[in-house]
């Protein structure tokens, strides 16, 4: 069976954009994905010549763009969501100069009550981001983590935009109390891309973050779901503490090329 493709997010090596994505192809990953909300690599920041030297040094080292990771803080405080559609905007089409689609981002806990009105204006922003994505052949890539992804499925359903999928993350999953596995197979076709991060949660329900095939993901049953569901994307490494981000990463990849 073909193996899923294995990237890093650069940010995580914390040694800065073009020296992390130098890293990132010195460790053999097949591709990288990079913040763009702020610094280096922002829309403001990059002009359309940068745009096309990045595109080179990535090309450069065999590396592709996993996806761009456009965290603005969610999508549910009304006072924000002009700026923050127009920003999220803005960075979908660097990655269109950039000759990547999908843009991942935590769009705000959904409340499972429909009329909630956090619930409806992140259904606002999702209408407004999914129509000028899809119109440019991109995605905006909700990740799962705070609620139930039978909740999540039914509420991107109502939504009903190709340009508004998933970005999978089972650590967050598990973190929060539910199933990974089952999750899979209830957000399968919106899965564009997935996080590769594992955590814990204890009996008291309190979570952690943990190196890669320390906590309760199963990584077996997990991949095989995805697997049965077609996905053929990326696995990118997230590690979001630790002391020692490269060693923690490249461990990790290690395990996952063991599976």
């Amino acid at each position: 069976m073909a193996r899923l493709k294995l990237g890093v997010l650069v940010d995580c090596l914390r040694l800065g954009a073009r020296a992390g994505i130098e890293k990132a192809a010195q460790m053999g990953f097949d591709g990288v994905q990079v913040y763009v909300t702020a610094g280096e690599l922002a829309p403001e920041n990059l002009p359309r010549s940068a745009r096309r030297e990045l595109r080179k040094f990535l090309a450069d080292r065999h590396l592709a763009l996993s996806a761009l990771c456009v965290e603005l803080g969610g999508y549910a405080d009304p006072a924000a969501l002009d700026e923050r559609i127009v920003r999220t905007h803005r960075m979908i089409d660097l990655g269109v100069d950039l000759g990547v689609s999908i843009h991942t981002t935590h769009i705000g806990k959904v409340p499972e009550d429909p009329n909630a009105p956090a619930r409806r204006t992140i259904a606002e922003a999702l209408h407004a981001i999914g129509a000028y994505a899809a119109e440019r052949a991109c995605c905006l890539a909700a990740e799962t983590g705070p609620e139930d992804t039978a909740l999540m499925h039914d509420f991107l359903a109502s939504i009903g935009s190709d340009g508004v999928k998933v970005n999978f993350d089972p650590a967050n999953l598990v973190m929060n109390g539910f199933d990974p596995v089952r999750g899979v197979y209830e957000l399968a076709d919106f899965i564009v891309h997935t996080h590769a991060k594992d955590g814990l949660r204890r009996p008291d329900k309190t979570a952690a973050e943990v190196p890669l095939g320390e906590g309760q993901v199963p990584w077996d049953r997990y991949l095989a779901a995805l697997r049965e569901t077609g996905y053929d994307g990326f696995l990118t490494i997230e590690r979001e503490c630790g002391d020692d981000p490269v060693a923690d990463i490249l461990k990790a990849k290690r395990f996952l090329e063991t599976l």
